[in-house]
């Protein structure tokens, strides 16, 4: 009976046996930073004097005005609406070419498709790091090889560096390296249609065009609104690219994205306190928008369910 009793416990305790790696992982390297983050954004430093000698600078308790001051200060919002413009080239741009390659890839009669598909995916391998530092060098009229084409057949070069053109360099950069990705996850879900639907769409009459906007772009809204999101966080989150393309250009400020201006304070300025007001807003921002846009999501299919 003991042994009988002894076995059914470590049956029953074996799935938390097994969780117990990643719910430690997720404290240590999660959960534990993120209150850490929220600890620091309640404080802050008191200098005493000219901040000299032991016990000169303090930490306090701050309450919300590190709150305060990080949603009135005119960097940080500029910052924002510098990203919602790229947000608004990025996202649509890049989606949609994710989404046209995927219908072409699942056409009938396409030559060549491992080879293709594995080279639109290609530049999502490419750290993001090193294809800013590429296309950075490209966007530079001395070392551009497409500068010295343009300079030989006589036509202008833009300066893609320099004020609204820059927006486009760096979207560019971001619908290069993230088209492959979003193209293999609608390109997996056209692949998991029914050929069924297909042959009863053709017996119909259908064209393949009608069967694109009418079946397989429906039948894949779910993977439009999965890749719309991760897009959505990714363009919050820009970093790389900016902070890349910085020493190329005066164009780009230390604090051109809300992340880039976290950075700043807590690297630059040694301001940590504030650094992480600022990142659990933009966390914050990031959870209240991705929520509500699920939501919408899931409302919208459910009525569609219902009809």
């Amino acid at each position: 009976m003991t042994s009988a009793r002894r076995t059914s416990y470590g049956v029953k305790g074996a799935p938390y046996a097994f969780l117990l790696p990643a719910v430690i992982l997720f404290a240590l390297f999660f959960a534990l930073p993120i209150g850490y983050a929220l600890w620091l954004s309640l404080h802050k430093v008191k200098v005493s004097g000219l901040g000299l000698g032991a016990g000169a600078r303090k930490e306090v308790w701050a309450g919300i005005g590190n709150y305060t001051d990080a949603l009135t200060d005119s960097e940080l919002l500029g910052g924002a609406l510098r990203v919602a413009g790229y947000g608004a080239i990025v996202v649509p741009v890049m989606l949609g070419l994710a989404l046209v390659l995927a219908l072409m890839l699942d056409a009938d009669k396409v030559r060549f498709t491992p080879f293709t598909r594995l080279a639109i995916f290609l530049p999502y391998a490419i750290p993001g790091v090193v294809a800013a530092l590429l296309w950075g060098f490209l966007y530079l009229p001395d070392v551009s090889p497409f500068y010295f084409v343009l300079d030989k057949l006589g036509l202008p070069q833009p300066d893609l560096l320099d004020g609204g053109p820059l927006y486009l360099a760096l979207s560019n950069i971001a619908v290069w390296g993230g088209t492959g990705f979003n193209m293999i996850v609608i390109y997996t879900s056209l692949r998991s249609i029914p050929a069924e639907v297909y042959e009863a769409a053709k017996l119909d009459g259908a064209t393949p065009l009608q069967i694109a906007l009418r079946i397989k772009i429906p039948m894949v809204a779910p993977s439009l609104v999965l890749t719309f999101f991760f897009s959505i966080i990714a363009t919050l989150q820009v970093f790389s690219e900016p902070t890349t393309l910085k020493p190329l250009t005066n164009s780009v400020s230390t604090t051109w994205s809300p992340l880039m201006k976290v950075y700043q304070d807590a690297f630059g300025k040694g301001d940590i306190y504030s650094a992480a007001a600022e990142a659990t807003i933009i966390a914050i921002v990031t959870l209240v928008l991705s929520f509500g846009f699920l939501r919408a999501a899931n409302s919208r299919n459910k009525q569609e369910a219902a009809r």
